[in-house]
């Protein structure tokens, strides 16, 4: 199933979030994004339908294989794009993330895969 650029963002900051506290419910995701807690809501359920994640009786979100897979694919190029922006171009911090989160949903495999090889030989 494909999944929307905001789908991606939402299970980018469970994979975080997760990874912070060990759990994640969606009002930390509502906090975390600044999102109300019905359009989080919503957005559950259409990863949830998609296969992305499950919901525990708690109210835990943990992420499927599937899910976790296209986290960990969206995070890396997101961890990529900031460190290339800030570290080899010089840009600060706070616009390296801001534009590392745009470009991170238009980016082809390709070029993530030569901008991988690009800063693992420019960091030699």
């Amino acid at each position: 199933m494909a999944i929307h650029e905001s789908g991606e963002d939402y299970l980018e900051t469970i994979l975080i979030l997760h990874r912070k506290t060990g759990y994640v419910r969606s009002i930390d995701i509502a906090n975390e994004l600044g999102y109300s807690k019905p359009s989080v809501s919503r957005a559950m359920s259409i990863l949830k339908d998609g296969g992305f994640i499950n919901f525990a009786q708690d109210g835990q979100i943990t992420l499927t294989d599937v899910g976790l897979e296209k986290a960990e694919e969206v995070y890396e190029r997101h961890l990529l794009i900031t460190s290339f922006l800030r570290d080899t171009l010089g840009v600060c911090e706070k616009n390296a993330e801001e534009d590392a989160c745009k470009i991170e949903h238009v980016i082809s495999k390709e070029t993530v895969s030569k901008l991988k090889c690009f800063l693992e030989n420019y960091k030699k």
